[in-house]
């Protein structure tokens, strides 16, 4: 027999999609007792209705399904279960109808007092903003620039050196991300913090050439796991990493900052630096455009299709968020 929680589990999601679009006061019982959530969700709706004001963009709907993942505690009187919340968003803008998806989890703790079933903790992780391999030393790691001759993996690649220039397949990077935004590739291996991993692999489906330099600090490569040791360069799975790579290759895979969001096209990069201190935790790839022309984005680790650039909606943004802008050269 299901617990009776699960029709409050029903009831948090009607209320979940009803924030994600109407952002006045909620006059309409509230099934969360936990007051650190509530003021963040009032923070958070209050900063939702002027970025939508901002962008010049309607909210329409907010579907959301929710899964149970995990049950850590069912009892009589409480509940402590992990949930995915996979969220299709639908917005207009002059004219036009945009879809996003999204698919974060949270941790809920349900309550009986009284007979009533009332949901006395969210909590929510941000991975967005752990890095990649944290509290391991390979986290620390700054990209310094290969003193050898660029080499390209011939393992992954499956050929060897080209001898004149190949485009940028923008087209297949987008496809590519479009593909796997809510799932790995099982041809390569999947982080718990995913992203730069993610948008790594969309510059190499999008003919990025591998830069290996057999140095893990170094260029731009990937093997996957030899003989139980991790085989691929810090800018291949570290935002930080990929950063100072974008910033200072001049050869093979390249690009080039730049200032507007509107400069952008498909297939280039963005990175996000959300406490503003020069160390940059999530990328994403540039797979659309709104109709004002500014770009949408995937990316993993909080599985996204589509989303606005700035990231505004993010529980990871703050006012301290820096962004990079990287245009991908046409050419390699």
């Amino acid at each position: 027999m299901e617990r009776e929680w699960k029709s409050a589990l029903y009831t948090y999601v009607n209320q979940y999609n009803r924030c994600e679009i109407d952002y006045r006061p909620q006059t309409s019982e509230r099934i969360v007792t936990d007051p650190e959530f509530v003021l963040e969700r009032g923070e958070r709706m209050a900063r939702l209705d002027q970025w939508y004001r901002k962008r010049r963009a309607v909210p329409l709907r907010s579907e959301t399904s929710a899964k149970l993942v995990r049950t850590l505690m069912d009892g009589s009187d409480e509940s402590v279960v992990d949930v995915q919340l996979y969220s299709r968003l639908f917005y207009e803008k002059n004219g036009l109808t945009h879809r996003e998806d999204r698919i974060e989890r949270e941790r809920l703790t349900f309550l009986r007092q009284g007979g009533v079933w009332t949901i006395a903790r969210v909590e929510r992780e941000v991975p967005e903003r752990r890095p990649v391999g944290e509290g391991r030393p390979f986290q620390q790691a700054d990209f310094v620039q290969a003193m050898n001759r660029p080499l390209l993996n011939r393992e992954v690649l499956g050929q060897g050196r080209r001898s004149k220039q190949q485009l940028y397949r923008r087209d297949l990077a987008v496809a590519y991300a479009d593909r796997w935004w809510n799932a790995g590739n099982p041809a390569f291996e999947e982080f718990e913090v995913d992203c730069t991993n993610y948008v790594s692999q969309c510059l190499f489906a999008g003919g990025a050439p591998i830069h290996y330099t057999g140095k893990r600090e170094a260029g731009w490569w990937y093997k996957g796991y030899v003989n139980g040791s991790e085989m691929w360069s810090y800018s291949w799975a570290v935002s930080n990493s990929l950063e100072r790579y974008l910033s200072g290759s001049s050869w093979g895979l390249s690009a080039t900052e730049v200032d507007r969001p509107e400069q952008l096209m498909l297939g280039d990069v963005i990175l996000y630096d959300w406490d503003g201190d020069g160390r940059f935790q999530h990328s994403t790839v540039v797979t659309a455009f709104d109709a004002g022309g500014m770009p949408l984005v995937n990316a993993h680790t909080v599985s996204s299709r589509h989303r606005f650039w700035d990231y505004r909606d993010s529980y990871a943004w703050n006012e301290r968020t820096v962004y990079r802008l990287f245009h991908i050269a046409d050419e390699f």
